[in-house]
Parts: structure tokens; sequence; C-alpha cells
């Protein structure tokens, strides 16, 4: 089966596809010679999911999926949240999100936070939502080199190491996207 994820993003990309194993086949917007920009306007994770979703279905025909995701910090009253992309403003880097996080919570000993993910699918026309949720928290400085965005500073509940600190095959396993896109597949495989 094929699935057209709304993403350019290499390191979203690859998670999914491990995921997805041999039976899907997933497209990047990139194989499908997409080079628009998707708008991204919402004020929440679902709403944002559907939105890019519904885009690059309506542009393409392709069963597609997309994801929003955010890192809500206790201490923080949940942000970045729908944010945490450009938590450090347009045009910034995930290192300057992670820089104005650990910033932020320097002081501060509730370091709770929690990694929300929603996939929306839409499959012949008709729309889907998963979600994924893993507690954590942040940890006091970056530790790892694998992953990307907050993964460096985010250690889940239960483990040692941030997720930037695991190997692949682990994350992917208890992470937010992989437990939202896990919920997409297990329900395509019902279809």
């Amino acid at each position: 089966m094929k699935l057209l994820f709304a993403t350019n993003n290499s390191h979203k990309l690859r998670e999914i596809r491990e995921i997805a194993g041999k039976d899907y086949q997933i497209l990047s917007l990139n194989d499908v010679n997409m080079a628009t920009d998707i708008p991204e306007t919402r004020d929440t994770l679902e709403d944002n999911a559907r939105q890019k979703a519904q885009f690059i279905y309506d542009k393409t025909g392709f069963s597609s999926f997309a994801d929003d995701t955010g890192l809500e910090v206790d201490a923080l009253d949940g942000r970045p949240g729908v944010y945490s992309a450009r938590y450090a403003g347009e045009g910034c880097s995930f290192d300057d999100n992670v820089s104005k996080i650990l910033e932020e919570l320097d002081t501060i000993e509730n370091r709770k936070a929690c990694f929300r993910c929603v996939v929306c699918l839409i499959l012949d026309g008709n729309e889907y939502l998963f979600e994924g949720r893993i507690p954590g928290e942040i940890s006091r400085e970056r530790r790892g080199t694998d992953g990307f965005g907050y993964d460096p500073v985010f250690q889940p509940d239960g483990h040692i190491q941030t997720f930037a600190e695991m190997p692949p095959h682990l994350k992917n396993g208890i992470s937010h996207r992989g437990i939202a896109a896990s919920k997409m597949f297990r329900f395509l495989q019902k279809k």
C-alpha cells in the first residue's frame, strides 16, 4: 500500500518508514515532486495535522497522512505545545528551540513534560486521527547525538537515556510519533 506522508523532514520520514515496515510504501513530498509550502496555521495539533493531510490529499489525490507534534512542559503551562517547531521564533533551528527550553527551565525543579503527536490519515476521502503521548522530563543538558528536535533533552519516564541517546528501534517503539503511527498502521491492517 502506498501512502503519502506530508513531510520532507528526513528524520520524520526515516522514523515512519522504520515503523511501517515492508507492507507500506511511504512516499515523501519529494517523491511526488511537490515543493509547495504546506499550511500549518491552526492552534491545535489535531487541527494542524488535519490541515496538512487534507491539503496534500486535495493536491495529489493520494491517500495521505500528516502529523503534528508538540512538547508540553508542565512548568511552562504546556508550552511550547503546538508552537514547538518555531518556539524560539520564525526561522529558528532545533538547537535554538532546545536552548530556549533549557534557559526557561534553568532554575525550575519541576521538569515534567510530555511529547504528544497527532497523525491525521485521509483515506478514500475519509479522515482518521491517531494520538501518541509519552510522559518524561527535560534533562538539565543536551545528551546524545541521534534524533532531532528536542530529543537531546527529553528523557522518557522509565528510561535513563534521552531520545537522542537511544538506538532508533528503541525510540521508535516508545515515542509519541511511534505510538501514533503504530495505531494508524494497525488500523490500516484491519481495512
